[in-house]
């Protein structure tokens, strides 16, 4: 049996606007996600955010509290992935067109308002009521998304 993958993610509004990125090298599928990743061991969480997120995108980042945990997996094989997010800020960096992921996978990373990403193809399904809902308050507990099966 295999353990589940760890992961860690941001959560990152700038203007009101969330941070995405298309984890889907080559353009296999138009699914959208937060920036972050799987965590190396020896590192902590929010270090091993800060080096995702900069890979990814291209940007230093404080990271804050935790907001989400997200469980998934692949009903057909021992994939199985527990993301957990964090609310972040930008300290240094922007986006930039032209910025390479190292690791080939983040392909396209963009800022969407709340119904620009509601008009996408995104997971976690929490990820506005994270953003902009009630979760977003800085007070509000992190929220729990159960088992689902992965998305392509």
């Amino acid at each position: 049996m295999t353990s589940p993958r760890l992961a860690v993610r941001a959560i990152i509004l700038h203007a009101h606007r969330l941070l995405i990125v298309n984890a889907y090298p080559g353009g296999k599928s138009d699914l959208w996600c937060a920036p972050g990743g799987g965590v190396a061991r020896g590192q902590s969480l929010p270090d091993n955010l800060k080096r995702e997120v900069f890979e990814e995108c291209g940007l230093d980042i404080a990271v804050g509290a935790p907001c989400l945990v997200n469980e998934f997996h692949d009903p057909d094989s021992p994939f199985h992935q527990v993301d957990i997010y964090f609310r972040a800020a930008i300290t240094g960096g922007q986006i930039d067109p032209a910025w390479v992921d190292p690791a080939g996978i983040v392909t396209a990373r963009r800022f969407v308002t709340e119904a620009e990403l509601r008009a996408l193809r995104f997971k976690p399904d929490s990820l506005p009521d994270v953003a902009w809902g009630e979760a977003a308050w800085s007070d509000a507990p992190a929220l729990y998304d159960a088992l689902e099966p992965i998305i392509r």
